[in-house]
């Protein structure tokens, strides 16, 4: 199971936030830690994403910077990374979303990709059109994108949909050396 995934934690914490700048190859995100660990990487400067987690997952949000997280992506968009070993907070996941998800984080590493279906049914939901279907939209839903690498979800027939962009999803597949830059130019 990925790490942070079952601990419960007591007494208060808070949704710590911040933007690693738009000197990312991939724009500006901005990122959400709690005391359990990454719970939040969402693409541009938004920091009412980082409010809108904080009020889901019920705790304060203060502005903060210098996490692990941050660090660890800063490291991976400059080559220096190809495994997160961050603590997640899954909290913002439930159900077949967050077994998916899960699923997704373990199974699938820098440099391989997985189509909607194989995903589907890796995480037990079998092997129907509708549960292909239903990973598109665990997948568009992912609260952790470029850490858990939905970007590495494929369509049958393409690249498939991807909530930072198809540029930014082929961006990060050929960064990763699964398509070959000349071909989306």
């Amino acid at each position: 199971m990925p790490r942070g995934g079952g601990a419960e934690q007591t007494g208060p914490m808070a949704l710590r936030w911040n933007v690693l700048p738009a000197s990312a190859p991939i724009g500006a995100l901005t990122l959400g830690v709690t005391d359990l660990g990454l719970a939040l990487v969402v693409f541009g400067d938004d920091p009412a994403a980082a409010r809108r987690a904080a009020e889901r997952l019920g705790e304060p949000l203060v502005a903060a910077g210098g996490s692990v997280a941050e660090q660890q992506l800063r490291e991976y968009l400059a080559g220096e990374r190809r495994v997160f070993d961050m603590p997640l907070d899954w909290r913002l996941t439930a159900g077949s979303q967050r077994r998916v998800l899960e699923s997704l984080f373990a199974t699938v590493p820098f440099g391989a990709t997985v189509t909607y279906g194989e995903l589907a049914a890796r995480s037990g939901l079998g092997h129907a059109h509708s549960a292909a279907r239903g990973v598109g939209s665990i997948m568009g839903s992912n609260p952790l994108p470029v850490v858990v690498p939905c970007h590495r979800v494929l369509a049958a027939d393409g690249l498939g949909g991807f909530g930072g962009g198809r540029p930014t999803k082929e961006w990060l597949l050929a960064f990763e050396g699964v398509l070959t830059p000349s071909l989306f130019d």
